[in-house]
């Protein structure tokens, strides 16, 4: 189909692409302690990840994200989408991955700290609001399950709404 023909018009629901990566290892995440200095989730724990670059498609930035804020290239897989609505005509669509860390070092970026923390203390944990719903999911998926699909938006008392589609 030719570029003309692709349906693109900015009165259509855009959404931004960006991807979030967890690695395992045992009872263990691999999260991002957000610098004090962001402006977005500061001192917040999340998995690794970011926007989608121009020619890119989503496995090689989710592995060049993963690469530039971790050092690490274990294989990932996917596990979730997500369109965030963010109650403007641009939303997010959100690209969840995961993968068992093997080896290699591990090296903090000017994103924030990484920490290893055990499943069963994630919520001693300044999480990302969302970040616990898409771990929940992940530790239950087997090798071979089809990823999750979810819509998350903002109620009325600005609080965070995830419906997973079951």
């Amino acid at each position: 189909m030719p570029r003309e023909e692709q349906g693109v018009s900015i009165d259509r629901y855009m959404i931004i692409p960006r991807t979030l990566i967890f690695i395992r290892c045992g009872e263990s995440f691999l999260l991002i302690k957000g610098a004090a200095h962001k402006r977005l989730w500061a001192n917040k724990y999340n998995g690794v990840g970011g926007h989608v670059e121009c020619g890119e498609d989503i496995l090689a930035a989710a592995k060049r994200e993963l690469l530039e804020e971790t050092g690490l290239s274990t294989e990932i897989s996917l596990c979730g989408v997500v369109t965030v609505d963010a109650g403007e005509a641009i939303g997010i669509g959100m690209f969840v991955f995961s993968g068992e860390y093997t080896k290699g070092e591990i090296k903090s970026s000017g994103e924030g700290s990484l920490e290893w923390v055990k499943i069963n203390e994630l919520t001693s944990h300044p999480l990302v609001e969302d970040v616990q719903l898409f771990l929940n999911r992940i530790i239950r998926m087997d090798a071979g399950d089809p990823p999750f699909f979810a819509h998350s938006f903002y109620d009325a008392e600005n609080k965070l709404v995830v419906n997973f589609r079951d």
